[in-house]
């Protein structure tokens, strides 16, 4: 474990001496805030007008805005997930350190967790960020934290799959654009898998609408945990990782 937090600190460290995470932080600061203004803006709106026309209309704030703002945080991962993973091992390609890397007495599996780990850390800070609109929140309102706490373990696995896969295509590439674009492209593949359902509703539309990410993650976003939804994202996990374990092997024994 020495070795993991060894290179996920150094990992850690070269997307803060870089723009790189500022801009991620700041960017999703924004739009988080954004979408967290919008939401509530419309459900106070909506409270209000329905006490100036007398009608009873039940206001659950973690139906109307948590629920949405957890939907929307999952949709927003899409994007910038590639811009955490991209680097990982593209940039250690493109300077020549990968051989370094591949030589060093540090098993594959410990570069790979390192790496991985340090980009879940990086996602982390974000929800963190976000975190910090949910205080206000509780602070002039009485949601249920409990919801929320599930909505945030949904997409934190969630991101953990993505990462994991974007971790693997960063190993098969030196040029992070490329490895950007590709990972954005597969996670908005497996975003939209859902669709399929809207005009088919066969078996075989039902099993490639099963390995939608946003199929599992709606159970996360009601407050439900599900462990059917919780395997899937571990399974994701472990695949890939699992196709990083094995392009790290081929580059090992390249070099």
């Amino acid at each position: 474990m020495r070795n993991v937090w060894i290179i996920c600190r150094k990992e850690l460290r070269s997307y803060f001496v870089s723009p790189v995470a500022y801009l991620l932080l700041a960017m999703f600061a924004v739009i988080f805030g954004f979408f967290f203004w919008n939401i509530l803006g419309i459900f106070v709106r909506d409270g209000m007008e329905a006490m100036m026309s007398g009608q009873m209309i039940p206001m659950n704030l973690n139906e109307r805005v948590i629920r949405p703002l957890l939907s929307n945080i999952s949709v927003v991962g899409l994007f910038l997930i590639p811009l955490i993973t991209m680097r990982l091992f593209a940039e250690e390609k493109r300077t020549g350190t990968i051989e370094l890397l591949a030589t060093s007495p540090v098993t594959d599996l410990q570069v790979i967790l390192g790496k991985w780990t340090a980009a879940m850390i990086m996602y982390g800070g974000m929800l963190l960020l976000s975190a910090v609109n949910f205080v206000f929140l509780f602070r002039y309102g009485h949601p249920d934290w409990r919801p929320l706490a599930i909505g945030y373990l949904g997409l934190l696995l969630q991101a953990g799959a993505l990462l994991a896969l974007g971790t693997f295509i960063s190993t098969l590439t030196k040029n992070q654009i490329i490895a950007g674009a590709v990972t954005f492209a597969l996670s908005l593949l497996l975003y939209i898998l859902e669709w399929v359902t809207g005009f088919d509703t066969s078996t075989s539309a039902r099993v490639i609408s099963y390995m939608s990410i946003i199929t599992h993650f709606e159970s996360f976003s009601k407050g439900l945990l599900d462990s059917k939804d919780a395997i899937f994202y571990v399974t994701l996990i472990f695949l890939g990782l699992f196709l990083t374990a094995r392009s790290m092997e081929s580059l090992r024994w390249r070099s």
